[in-house]
């Protein structure tokens, strides 16, 4: 196991990303996907880490390697396909709009994840699923399905609620960190949401922080924030998940 002194001492830039797991394909109601995989010892606590709207690149393999760091497993899912890493904002648009719009494809996708990190032999019934932007999108998706994980955390995630939605099939904690600049008005139609399901759940809304704070070398890029809302983040895997 990795020493946990790489967590605690690390810097918070973007350096070059060593590949310590090793990509995972699979399939979806028949299309490929590419995954990626952290494995930790036999029946340590689980991660699914969704990628933002790029697709699953260095940055979540990265993050997917700090929670290696403490004795996580990760699987990192891919909710694009083999090859579909858009670098073009209007591409990233196209492929998170085309989930957006099919809601049962995104849900799908999820399980279709959860189930390849259980063919992997990774403990997914100690599970926490977490995104970034996009990701995050996904994740309180796949929550509302009712899917049964131990948690769900959120990093600036679209926090918006589809028509004839709602949280009453929801189990679970959750954790969603939102900036200011992100807009208030989705955040308090979540906390109304998640309060009328009685689950529990932090809500974290940071300042001077945009939309994105979390990526790493990036104008957005706010390491206060980041490093916030990280060391929360790790306080409730540990608040949530068995050792």
């Amino acid at each position: 196991m990795r020493a946990i002194t790489k967590l605690l001492l690390f810097p918070f830039v973007m350096t070059a990303v060593v590949w310590a797991g090793e990509p995972v394909l699979y399939e979806v109601s028949g299309e490929k996907f590419e995954g990626y995989a952290e494995k930790g010892r036999d029946g340590s606590p689980l991660i699914l880490l969704v990628h933002d709207w790029d697709g699953l690149t260095e940055y979540e393999v990265k993050r997917a390697g700090m929670l290696a760091d403490i004795g996580y497993s990760v699987f990192c899912a891919d909710l694009f396909g083999v090859g579909i890493r858009p670098t073009e904002i209007a591409d990233r648009r196209k492929c998170t709009t085309m989930l957006s719009e099919d809601r049962p494809k995104m849900r799908a996708l999820m399980q279709g994840a959860l189930d390849a990190a259980k063919a992997q032999g990774l403990n997914v019934g100690n599970c926490v699923a977490m995104g970034y932007c996009f990701g995050g999108t996904a994740v309180l998706e796949f929550a509302r399905s009712g899917a049964e994980l131990k948690g769900w955390a959120t990093f600036h995630g679209g926090l918006g609620l589809p028509d004839g939605q709602d949280y009453s099939k929801v189990s679970g904690e959750f954790l969603v960190m939102h900036s200011i600049q992100d807009g208030m008005a989705p955040f308090s139609g979540l906390a109304e949401g998640l309060e009328t399901a009685g689950v529990g759940a932090q809500l974290i809304c940071y300042s001077d922080a945009p939309h994105g704070w979390t990526v790493f070398g990036s104008d957005r890029y706010r390491e206060d924030a980041d490093k916030q809302s990280w060391l929360l983040f790790l306080q409730f895997l540990n608040d949530v998940l068995k050792k």
